[in-house]
């Protein structure tokens, strides 16, 4: 088997590194956070050997991709996020037909938006974790999240500049990631003021140590703030979305979650997903899996599941 190759693409203002092997059909891999590229290792030779192309950035802030204005928060908004993946498109398949896209936890969101925006660029779409929750009228994420859990919430302790990157420095970037990766509480994860997690988790048991090493070693480079930028800009691309209030993705698409997943276990979550309102907004949703017994790094943890999903949903078109 071919191994995967690796280049650097000048897109959208960043210089980008792309992970790619295969050839046929496009998949497009887009990670989370705190991931990268390398989320989807298991993912991409498998889909190669049957028969598609896979490739997978390291996004806007993350790893090897570089350029992106890490004291501008602002520069971190969906749209920019969308942008950065039409332009890589633009260089790496110019000339192709739509393609596949498959995106977990914020590359979920990035790729829901891709099919929201440029729906004639997409054929269908794989969403792990994070499904398409609709606009909220009044109020954005951060300040929703504020009100439910209180200052501590994760998402609530990304927003200063400067202030969660000291706590992460401090821990060191093998146990943040440690941390990270272990998650299986489906509760809402806090981050307390001073005290970081609060805890040191045992690694995964599927993640091994090289694994872990190598995660530990592209933070380490790059630091946490290319990654927390993503929620700091979660205001502004509210206020810019509103124009897509009420919008729906009109691509085929499969959503696959951990049973323990915390996002599955956000407040009105599984009721949105299982009771219509999920497909409202996807109308062209053909299949919700909830994987038993997996947490949030489903891609990571369940492999071979996450694989044969990907493979039967993507072989129908």
């Amino acid at each position: 088997m071919e191994k995967i190759q690796h280049k650097t693409i000048p897109v959208n203002g960043l210089n980008m590194h792309v992970a790619e092997i295969g050839e046929g059909p496009l998949i497009l891999f887009l990670h989370g956070f705190p991931e990268l590229w390398y989320s989807w290792r298991h993912q991409m030779a498998f889909m190669a050997e049957h028969g598609y192309r896979a490739v997978a950035p390291d996004m806007r802030g993350y790893g090897d991709t570089t350029g992106a204005p890490l004291d501008d928060p602002s520069k971190f908004t969906v749209f920019h996020l969308v942008g950065d993946l039409i332009s890589l498109l633009d260089a790496i398949a110019a000339n192709a037909d739509k393609v596949f896209v498959v995106g977990h936890d914020w590359g979920a969101v990035v790729a829901s938006h891709l099919c929201m925006y440029r729906p004639d660029r997409v054929k269908a779409m794989v969403d792990l974790s994070v499904p398409l929750f609709p606009r909220g009228a009044q109020m954005n994420l951060v300040d929703k999240m504020r009100e439910y859990y209180g200052d501590d919430y994760s998402m609530c302790r990304f927003q200063e500049p400067g202030d969660i990157e000291a706590e992460f420095e401090d821990l060191g970037a093998k146990e943040v990631m440690k941390n990270f990766l272990a998650l299986r509480d489906p509760g809402p994860l806090y981050l307390p003021k001073g005290k970081g997690f609060g805890y040191s988790a045992e690694r995964a048991p599927w993640l091994t140590e090289e694994e872990l090493d190598y995660y530990a070693a592209k933070f380490e480079q790059t630091g946490f703030t290319g990654a927390v930028n993503y929620y700091r800009a979660l205001g502004l691309g509210w206020e810019l979305n509103a124009p897509w209030a009420g919008a729906q993705v009109t691509v085929p698409v499969k959503y696959v979650v951990g049973e323990f997943d915390l996002v599955y276990h956000m407040p009105g979550t599984q009721d949105f997903i299982h009771k219509g309102g999920f497909k409202k907004f996807v109308p062209l949703l053909e299949e919700v899996v909830v994987i038993e017994g997996a947490a949030h790094f489903v891609n990571q943890e369940r492999p071979d599941e996450i694989n044969q999903h990907i493979l039967a949903f993507l072989k129908q078109f």
